[in-house]
């Protein structure tokens, strides 16, 4: 297990318990006490986790992570919702992505597929999105302004607007932090909601890309209503009655 995978799973565990000993959680790794003593430490420098004699406590900002530490969940359910969202995109197309882990694995699948090689165009205000497909000369990357949260790597602020008011879009993908049906598409940073919105609002079609644990949720800032988004794009794991609750609000439900 890698560093950041175990800094991942630590992570996961204060999210689930609140509190963790050094002990516990030597044991649920499988590593040492003093690995752990180290990871709680370098995890409290980054005001990721706060310490505690003997352990460590949760704290609010561990619910939202940075980009790295958030790979590791969910990772097949994404990559199956990226392979089935890539589908909506057609040859020169122009696209919108926000930031968020189930975004970037869908810009990786676009990058790749043989039936996008005449090019396409990616309008995104996530740094990560733009930095890994800027050497991809049959991709054209657009990047917003703003300014970069470190927690998503995504630019937020007026100055995104400069640049997402002068352009349309044929598709807008969404990855949120929750979705239902009475608030919408929802982010746990207002910032990040409020970019999200003018992205979206600039599409002729908005694919909110989401793994099932983030349907039936919200967060703390609402991206928009149900009624602007046309398909969700989630895993199989998604409910018949989640599902159903979509369905007959609009939403087009795809579960790969």
């Amino acid at each position: 297990m890698s560093r950041y995978d175990r800094w991942n799973a630590i992570l996961e565990l204060l999210a689930q318990e609140g509190r963790l000993s050094v002990e516990e959680a030597a044991q649920a790794l499988d590593v040492s006490t003093a690995t752990i003593r180290r990871d709680f430490d370098q995890l409290a420098q980054q005001q990721m986790l706060m310490r505690t004699r003997g352990g460590a406590v949760a704290q609010s900002v561990s619910y939202d992570l940075p980009l790295r530490y958030k790979t590791a969940r969910h990772a097949d359910e994404k990559h199956r919702i990226a392979l089935a969202a890539a589908e909506l995109v057609t040859p020169g197309a122009v696209i919108g992505l926000n930031g968020g882990t189930t975004t970037s694995e869908l810009a990786r699948t676009l990058a790749t597929l043989p039936t996008l090689e005449s090019g396409f165009t990616i309008v995104t205000n996530a740094l990560n999105i733009a930095a890994e497909l800027t050497v991809r000369q049959h991709v054209k990357i657009v990047v917003t302004g703003g300014v970069a949260r470190q927690q998503s790597y995504e630019l937020i602020g007026p100055l995104a607007g400069g640049v997402l008011e002068q352009v349309t879009l044929d598709v807008a993908f969404l990855g949120v932090d929750g979705l239902e049906v009475e608030l919408g598409a929802s982010a746990h940073h207002e910032g990040e909601a409020s970019v999200n919105h003018l992205l979206i609002s600039r599409a002729a079609q908005v694919v909110v890309v989401a793994d099932s644990s983030k349907i039936g949720k919200r967060a703390f800032s609402r991206i928009c209503p149900i009624g602007q988004i046309d398909t969700l794009v989630t895993d199989a794991q998604l409910s018949d009655r989640l599902a159903g609750e979509l369905t007959d609000a609009g939403v087009k439900v795809v579960r790969a």
